[in-house]
């Protein structure tokens, strides 16, 4: 491990990727400290403190760094560019334009493709800033300063111009990393902000330790869990089905080509962390319509918002449900076994006992849905964890015994199963699933690159010896 890493420095070209990489990721961190003017921070992070913390927003602000709980130029991260490249894949299965673009546009569709992404990119920032502004100007913190001390004309339009040039430059920092850097840009830049609040969050668990509301013993069982779920996650992101196809012989001028067997990897997880997005945008809606002050007066409307509140069980339902839903829906836009037969079969490839064509795709559909179900019940139970950590598993609103098991568990001094522990989202499920497969992935291209140069690289089964300068 130690040669691999002294190798990273011995090849000039990779030596300037790594570091053109750090740079940035610098860059970007030093833009999520830097407020937006017109906005007091203390009272905005008191405010996230006592309100949004552990909710749908605590999870926004993870995925912009802790950028959104102080308002700074990079609040609204780069979720706007994410938002848009999904759009235009949905797009992709119902507008034959887009369609055409992706499948025989090459280089040239991919382009377009990229920049209509960017000019989508604007719209949602100027959009999702406008909402802001207007939602922190009514903020008050819990002390009573007001978040938006002089909320004119013009604070909403300086607020639009800084978010929207904020995202957009984040998104211009992505892509310089993924073209000169090492990695996925955009996927290094939410590994940086996740891991950077890691240090804070140590702490403040400690400091929990040190007050007594946390015990020692159950920070130990934690740092063990943590590790038997990042073993977890590393299993099921590597794990993939090897579909055999096997080639044809067929004579190309005077060379007979084809006859080899090649495997096609089929991961068990394909939809990555997508699903889980997609169900936390989507719950959060219903969430913040119903906290409307509009609608406080109704009091069917507050029965509601009790039952689809963050960490209520019907929350938790219907958080499950959505992510299998997602998790299907999502890979069945990015994956086609149809067109994945069809190409198959234009070059004289078949799977094994399966005849090319219609039952190549069915069979492909078959194992894909297998494959999917074991990887919504992994999603479901990865994404679950840092609610349940941080809320508990609360029974009141399982319908006729919630109260008498409730009790019950008091009864059993098992009441910790209820109120949670009260972490940071840190420690929960989705953020290890980003930070071990960024970090894989990234792993992974930097190896390939030490091998291409005849370098040893991370894993032991790299038998290429390093050259010796």
């Amino acid at each position: 491990m130690i040669e691999a890493f002294q190798n990273l420095f011995r090849i000039p070209d990779l030596r300037k990727r790594i570091l053109f990489t750090f740079a940035l990721l610098a860059v970007y961190r030093v833009g999520a400290q830097i407020p937006t003017p017109g906005i007091d921070a203390v009272a905005l992070q008191e405010f996230f403190k006592q309100y949004a913390g552990a909710g749908v927003l605590g999870f926004f602000n993870l995925f912009s760094g802790g950028a959104l709980a102080r308002c700074t130029i990079f609040a609204l991260g780069i979720m706007p560019y994410i938002t848009a490249q999904i759009i235009f894949q949905l797009l992709g299965v119902v507008w034959p334009y887009i369609e055409k673009l992706q499948k025989e546009g090459g280089a040239e569709g991919r382009k377009k493709i990229t920049q209509y992404s960017r000019y989508l990119t604007i719209f949602i920032c100027v959009v999702q800033a406008l909402g802001i502004s207007f939602w922190l100007k009514q903020l008050v913190s819990p002390t009573g300063k007001r978040v938006v001390e002089n909320p004119t004309l013009g604070y909403h339009i300086l607020t639009v111009i800084v978010l929207t040039a904020g995202s957009t430059f984040i998104m211009w920092l992505g892509e310089q990393i993924t073209a000169r850097g090492i990695g996925n840009g955009i996927s290094l830049m939410i590994y940086a902000g996740i891991v950077v609040g890691l240090v804070p969050a140590v702490v403040r668990t400690f400091q929990q330790v040190e007050q007594g509301s946390l015990s020692f013993f159950v920070v130990l069982l934690l740092a063990a869990f943590m590790l038997v779920v990042v073993a977890f996650i590393v299993y099921f992101e590597r794990a993939q089905r090897k579909i055999p196809i096997q080639y044809a012989k067929r004579v190309v001028g005077r060379k007979m080509v084809g006859g080899q067997a090649v495997y096609f990897p089929l991961k068990l997880n394909p939809g990555g962390v997508m699903p889980i997005i997609f169900a936390v945008s989507l719950l959060a809606v219903p969430q913040t319509v119903l906290k409307l002050p509009v609608l406080a007066k109704f009091a069917w409307i507050q029965t509601l918002d009790s039952y689809v509140s963050y960490g209520t069980l019907t929350y938790l339902f219907f958080y499950a449900v959505l992510i299998a839903l997602f998790n299907y829906f999502y890979v069945s836009i990015v994956f086609n076994p149809e067109d994945l037969a069809d190409n198959l079969k234009k070059f004289g490839g078949f799977i094994p006992g399966i005849r090319p064509g219609k039952s190549t795709s069915d069979f492909l559909y078959r194992s894909l849905n297998r494959l999917l179900f074991a990887a919504s019940i992994y999603l479901v139970l990865i994404s679950l964890l840092p609610v349940i950590l941080i809320t508990g598993f609360p029974l009141q609103h399982l319908w006729g015994i919630g109260p008498s098991v409730e009790n019950g568990l008091r009864a059993m001094h098992f009441d910790w199963i209820l109120r949670g522990f009260n972490l940071n989202f840190y420690f929960g499920g989705t953020s290890l699933l980003i930070v071990v497969g960024v970090a894989m992935d990234t792993i992974q291209q930097v190896e390939s690159q030490l091998i291409m140069r005849h370098y040893e690289g991370f894993s032991r089964r790299s038998r290429v010896r390093g050259r010796r300068s």
